[in-house]
Order: structure tokens, then C-alpha cells, then sequence
């Protein structure tokens, strides 16, 4: 019996969470019956057993004068407290940098040129700056995106996964030239799967990456260099280009997913009629799934065509959709009388 566990965050190696799988499922056992059950060496198999027992993994026993034998420790204890430990590892490590950011902040105003904008030269450099922002963010990333990638392609970004899958929230602009490109448009469709907002425009003013609203990155044209870029840390400068953002994110187009994965501009002008059913049920107090089921599509596809209504209107809930429905025209209460 195989499990697909991953324990590397506790500080195992894969070994030793393959040999501690092993013991907890088919139990333990003297050094020699686990050598031939792992098809290893029987001093490699001591070397194992002995760092599983310094993790407090495993526990040695001897009954009635016989040759010892090796035993899980209970998950629930040993793990956890591995785990504990960890934990607390990691909330020193995350006061020291929020102590760290403040201090940085702080001094801001009295910061020398080179700590509120930093020059990155090189593609490869360019790279690992781009990532290295996206992994860092904490709420939100503000990005445009054109149709020529020069240091960062679109199947480079894995940083853009883990953010989305942390919970962080992606708006992108994205110039219409750039969906002739299949990786591109592969690459959208997945991040749409995972919530991001993405919106086009006939064309991006530049390259550009937000996180936050704290940190930014532009390209540069540097003599001598086939990419480069500048990192902006000055308040005036960022919130500028927040500003930027804000505005050519107003006048994009939603893209949304249409039930069969396909990439659709969101709607435009207003509702398409589906859309005005959709909104009719939803106003009647009706759930996600019933919506679904009297229009013949998903749950999942009732709340794409919402949430491109609700971008569309710059509502930020299902009830100022409603309200802005009802100003458009969209849904009117209608007489009955004859």
C-alpha cells in the first residue's frame, strides 16, 4: 500500500519518508528482515533508522534477550510535534521579516537613491528579480503584459502558480496581440481556473509588475543589454503607477472561461440574454446550482458569468450587481396587471 504523502516541509528527506511510510503501513522489524524488505545494504538501512530516531520517529525494542527491533512512533505524536516546531520556526522567521519591513519602510524617507530604485541588468537577472517579487506577495499582484516576452515567457512563470495557490490575488492586462500566442493563452486559461482576473486591451503602455501596491517593476532600455529593468520602492513613484494600472484596468475586458474552457471577452456592451436570465434567477434568491439547472450549465459556469457581470460593473458583490442591474435596465420589476 502506497500513500502519496509529502513530509519535506518537516525536514524529511525522501528516504526517510519512504522508510517511515513503510513502517507505519507494514510494521516494523529487526534490521535484517527491513534490509530485505527495502533491498538495501543493512548499514544503509541503520544510517536511516538512526536519523528516523533522532526525529523521534522511530523506537527500538528488545523482548526476551532477542536482537532489537525497530518501531514507528505514533504519527499523530511524532509528526506533530515535528510540525509544531516548525510552526514556530516559521512565526519567529515571519515577526523577524515583518520587523525587518517596518524598519525598511521607515526609513524610506531618508533612504539613499540606489535603496528606492535598484537597476537589474541581464535577462537571467530580470528573471529571478520578476519571480522573486511574485513569490513575495502577500495580497496582490498588478500586472500588464504585451506580446513580446523578453526575460520572463509565459511557461517561466511558476512563481504566478504558487501565489494563486497561497491565495493571492492576480489582475492582469493583457494586450490582445499576445493571445495569438498558444502558450500565452494556455497559460491564462490555467490561471483563470485558479481565479485570477485577467482583462485586454488593444495594447499595454509597458511592461509592468505591482505587488502590493508597495514594490514595482519596469523595463529599462540599457545600451549593451538585451533586457533590463528598474525596481521601484519610492511611495510616489509606485502609487503613480498603481494609478496607471488602475485606469487601463477600468477600460479592459474581462476574459472569461466559457463551459468548454474556451477564452471569451466578458461581456462588452451588457448581458448577453443568458446573462439577463441568469440575473433574474440569481435576484430571486435562487442558489448557484438551481441557477445552473434551469439554464442547463454548472454551477462553476453560473459563477464565471457573475463574476464577469461583476467586473464588467466594478461591483465587488453579488448585491451591487444587483443594484447595478436594476440602474442598467438590465432587470425591472414588471406590472401584472392585465
Amino acid at each position: 500500500m502506497t500513500l502519496e504523502l509529502d513530509l519535506s516541509a518537516l525536514g524529511l528527506t525522501a528516504a526517510q519518508e519512504r522508510e517511515y511510510q513503510s513502517l507505519v503501513v507494514d510494521g516494523g522489524g529487526t534490521v535484517d528482515m527491513l534490509a530485505a524488505r527495502w533491498q538495501r545494504p543493512v548499514d544503509e538501512v541503520l544510517g536511516v533508522l538512526g536519523s528516523l530516531r533522532d526525529l523521534g520517529l522511530v523506537e527500538v525494542a528488545t523482548f526476551e534477550g532477542d536482537v532489537r527491533r525497530w518501531f514507528p512512533t505514533a504519527p499523530d505524536v511524532a509528526l506533530q510535534g515535528l510540525l509544531n516546531s516548525r510552526r514556530h520556526a516559521l512565526s519567529v522567521a515571519e515577526t523577524s521579516v515583518v520587523a525587518l519591513t517596518e524598519m525598511f519602510r521607515r526609513d524610506l524617507n531618508h533612504a539613499d537613491v540606489g535603496d528606492l530604485v535598484e537597476v537589474v541588468l541581464g535577462a537571467d537577472a530580470v528573471r529571478r528579480r520578476f519571480l522573486q517579487l511574485e513569490l513575495s506577495a502577500r495580497e496582490e499582484v498588478c500586472t500588464f503584459v504585451d506580446a513580446r516576452p523578453v526575460a520572463v515567457s509565459p511557461e517561466e512563470n511558476t512563481a504566478e502558480a504558487q501565489a494563486l495557490d497561497r491565495g493571492v490575488t492576480f489582475r492582469v492586462v493583457i494586450e490582445r496581440a499576445a493571445f495569438e500566442d498558444d502558450t500565452t493563452v494556455a497559460e491564462a486559461r490555467e490561471a483563470l481556473g485558479a481565479n485570477a482576473l485577467i482583462r485586454a486591451v488593444p495594447k499595454v503602455p509597458t511592461k509592468l509588475l505591482v505587488t502590493d501596491g508597495v514594490v514595482a517593476m519596469a523595463p529599462l532600455s540599457v545600451r549593451g543589454y538585451a533586457a533590463a529593468a528598474v525596481v521601484i520602492r519610492a511611495p510616489s513613484l509606485v502609487h503613480s503607477l498603481v494609478t496607471l494600472f488602475e485606469s487601463v484596468w477600468a477600460a479592459g475586458i474581462p476574459i472569461v472561461l466559457d463551459p468548454e474552457k474556451d477564452l471569451v471577452d466578458g461581456p462588452a456592451a451588457g448581458p448577453d440574454p443568458d446573462d439577463l436570465a441568469l440575473l433574474s434567477l440569481m435576484l430571486s434568491g435562487l442558489t448557484d446550482e438551481v441557477v445552473g439547472k434551469q439554464l442547463g450549465m454548472s454551477g462553476r459556469s453560473v459563477q464565471r458569468r457573475l463574476r464577469a457581470l461583476m467586473d464588467f460593473t466594478g461591483s465587488t458583490s453579488r448585491m451591487q450587481l444587483g443594484w447595478e442591474a436594476s440602474e442598467r435596465g438590465w432587470v425591472t420589476r414588471r406590472s401584472f396587471d392585465s
